[in-house]
């Protein structure tokens, strides 16, 4: 049985990288059952498309997304900076799918606005081809630090996150996150919104963030290349789903979890929309 949720918010999904883990991200999603699924930027890294890695599993998620629409859920598609192509589609429709910059919504009498967040981030709007050498990094970052996991698991040992470690260990990092926090907050905050949602730090995160002008309630659906997380919105309530602290209680069917496709189907599937 598909567990009911009214809305759903993923990102930084980065398929076609090294580090994405989209076999866990089929399973999740052949568990759910979504109104509104709602993809917050850098769901395709298309930065890392001239190494031509995309493989099947990868076109599979895609499949996936156009199956939920198919069947009647609304699907959103915010663009972030690794898929910042698909911009000038900007307000693009078929169907049940939109491709937009930012969304607002309405949630039970409160709004939200949603979007990836990179445009606080100088490195990608004033110099891009730094943010494209670290994208490149943190990728063969990823692929070390999956050859490392794979040795831990062979010792019956636990994985370990390189990256987060770097992360949580730099003060700067630290900053950047708090002042990225802060930063959307206090933007909500002026503009009246009740919640601010973005993606893009690849740090899950549900807080409410109060100023001398009001408060709202920041939220970041995190990323599915460490943390294997989203934010779920059911029945007035938020909570952050956690990949690796549910992984047992999914129960799938096998069929679902395995399916993979071609590039030839999923053109075919997105044609069909029409």
């Amino acid at each position: 049985m598909k567990r009911k949720v009214d809305l759903i918010i993923l990102s930084d999904v980065h398929l076609g990288t090294y580090g994405c883990r989209a076999k866990e991200l089929l399973q999740y999603l052949n568990s759910v059952q979504p109104k509104m699924l709602i993809l917050n930027g850098d769901i395709i890294d298309i930065w890392q498309f001239k190494k031509s890695y995309f493989p099947k599993k990868h076109l599979s998620i895609l499949k996936k997304f156009i199956d939920f629409a198919v069947k009647g859920t609304e699907l959103i598609y915010i663009t972030g900076n690794h898929d910042e192509m698909l911009r000038k589609f900007s307000d693009l429709r078929l169907g049940k799918i939109k491709l937009t910059n930012k969304e607002i919504l309405q949630l039970d009498g409160k709004h939200a606005w949603i979007f990836h967040g990179d445009v606080f981030d100088a490195s990608v709007q004033h110099s891009k081809w730094i943010a494209r050498l670290g994208g490149v990094g943190y990728d063969l970052l990823i692929r070390l630090n999956n050859v490392i996991n794979w040795c831990l698991m062979k010792m019956g040992r636990e994985k370990y996150s390189l990256s987060k470690k770097i992360k949580n260990s730099v003060k700067k990092a630290v900053k950047y996150i708090s002042d990225f926090e802060n930063t959307a907050s206090e933007l909500a905050i002026e503009k009246g919104f009740d919640y601010v949602i973005c993606g893009h730090i690849h740090q899950p995160q549900m807080r409410k963030i109060t100023n001398k002008k009001g408060e709202c309630m920041y939220l970041n659906s995190g990323d599915w290349i460490e943390n294997l997380t989203a934010l779920e919105y059911h029945k007035g309530k938020w909570t952050i789903f956690s990949y690796e602290e549910n992984k047992d209680k999914l129960g799938l069917r096998k069929e679902e979890e395995t399916a993979e496709m071609t590039l030839e189907e999923l053109i075919s599937s997105v044609t069909s929309l029409n």
